[in-house]
C-alpha cells in the first residue's frame, strides 16, 4: 500500500532536502575528532557508522554515535510529521536515511543505515521500531555478527509493519531495508564465506 500524498509537492521537497542535510551530518566522524580518536575514515573499515567507532576501542563514543544517528533520522520524521502530516514524515525519513548513506558534507561516503534506520522506524511506527530493536538485540547476542544482526533487523522491520497492519509505512521500510543491504554487499559476502569478524564476548 502506497501512503496518501496530500500535502503539496513542493513542500515535500523542502522538507526532504531539509531533511537529507540533517542526516547528511556525520556524527560518526565529529565524534571521533572531538574525542581524539583520530580520522575515522582511516580506521578499520573506514565507514562512519557506530560499529566502527567501536573499533576504535571507545565504547562511550561508538554508543554516541549510534544514539545520534538514529535521533536524526527520528528527529527528521517527528518535526515533518508533527508540522505537516504522515506523507511529510516518510518523505523526511527516507531523506534523512539517504541523507547518512549519501552525505553531502563528506563526499556523499557513508554510513551503511541500521541506526538511522532503527531511528526512522521508531519515529514513523513505534511497534514496529522496538519489535526491530528486539530483532537487533537477539542476532546479535547469538551470533556476535553486527552486519548480520542489522541486516536481520532491518530485513524483518517491514514484515513486522505488515502484520501489525502499519500498511503505509511499508514502501518505505522496503525502500530503506534494499539499500542497507545494498551497503552491506560486501559484508554479505563476508558472512556468505565466513570471514565476517565477529564482536568477542567480553571475559566474565
Amino acid at each position: 500500500m502506497i501512503p496518501d500524498l496530500v500535502t503539496p509537492l513542493w513542500l515535500l521537497g523542502l522538507v526532504g532536502l531539509a531533511a537529507y542535510a540533517l542526516g547528511s551530518i556525520p556524527f560518526g566522524v565529529v565524534i571521533a575528532r572531538v574525542m581524539g580518536l583520530g580520522d575515522l575514515r582511516a580506521v578499520g573499515s573506514g565507514n562512519i557508522g557506530a560499529t566502527n567507532v567501536m573499533r576504535t576501542g571507545n565504547k562511550a563514543a561508538g554508543v554516541a554515535t549510534f544514539a545520534l544517528d538514529a535521533a536524526k533520522g527520528a528527529i527528521a520524521a517527528l518535526l515533518a510529521g508533527w508540522l505537516i502530516g504522515p506523507d511529510a514524515a516518510q518523505t523526511a525519513a527516507l531523506a534523512a536515511f539517504i541523507g547518512h548513506l549519501y552525505p553531502v558534507y563528506i563526499g556523499f561516503k557513508g554510513g551503511k543505515g541500521v541506526a538511522t534506520f532503527i531511528g526512522i522506524t521508531l519515529a514513523l511506527v513505534w511497534p514496529v521500531g522496538l519489535a526491530t530493536c528486539a530483532t537487533w538485540v537477539v542476532t546479535f547476542k547469538a551470533s556476535r555478527y553486527s552486519s548480520l544482526a542489522g541486516l536481520t533487523a532491518c530485513g524483518m522491520s517491514s514484515i513486522y509493519a505488515g502484520v501489525m497492519g502499519y500498511l503505509p509505512v511499508v514502501v518505505v521500510l522496503v525502500v530503506a531495508k534494499l539499500l542497507v543491504f545494498y551497503k552491506h554487499r560486501e559484508n554479505i559476502k563476508r558472512l556468505w564465506n565466513r570471514t565476517e569478524p565477529r564482536f568477542k564476548k567480553k571475559a566474565r
